[in-house]
């Protein structure tokens, strides 16, 4: 039974989406859970509040007026500490980003692989209720827009056209044109 406002196919297509995005998640390795569990945790609230807390009170620490051993007073050891977090942290980012953008990918093909597909059933509907109206009498409003949604589109053409906008120099996509 579907959800108030929701197809059967909505509920399904949400359904197979969810079924598929844990099957991503148990298919991850253990490193990349890990870089995913301390990028979230870098990411978070918790995490400022505890370098506020532990760079605040190595600096407040390490002050010449405060009466506490001095182990950093040039806070030398803090920046070389600092700088070592940066770098681990910047590659658990990385290594998230990486795996963010794979799925993204997937999710970008799909989208095209959709579009294509609802493409093609367009213009054979488009073919259908032409027929269809050159059977009954009816004159299309445009003939030459109706020829036109009717011809298939083919990916690579399109591409191609994207690669190649009119005006670009010869070999040079658009984004290299328009530097």
């Amino acid at each position: 039974m579907s959800a108030p406002g929701l197809t059967p196919v909505l509920e399904r297509n949400i359904q197979a989406l969810v079924e598929r995005r844990r099957n991503d998640e148990r298919a991850q390795s253990g490193q990349e859970r890990a870089a995913a569990a301390v990028t979230r945790f870098a990411g978070s609230m918790r995490f400022v509040y505890l370098h506020l807390a532990v760079f605040g009170g190595w600096i407040a620490a390490n002050l010449p007026f405060v009466p506490l051993p001095k182990w950093d007073p040039s806070l030398v050891i803090l920046a070389m500490v600092a700088s070592v977090e940066a770098i681990f942290l910047s590659t658990f980012v990385l290594i998230t980003q990486n795996r963010l953008a794979a799925e993204a990918e997937k999710r970008a093909d799909l989208d095209l692989h959709i579009s294509l597909l609802a493409e093609h059933e367009l213009t054979q509907l488009i073919s259908l209720s032409a027929a269809m109206a050159e059977k009954l009498g009816v004159p299309p409003p445009d003939r030459a827009n109706l020829d036109a949604a009717r011809a298939d589109v083919t990916p690579e053409a399109v591409l191609g056209r994207l690669e190649n906008p009119p005006g670009a120099e010869p070999g040079r996509t658009k984004a290299v044109a328009n530097r």
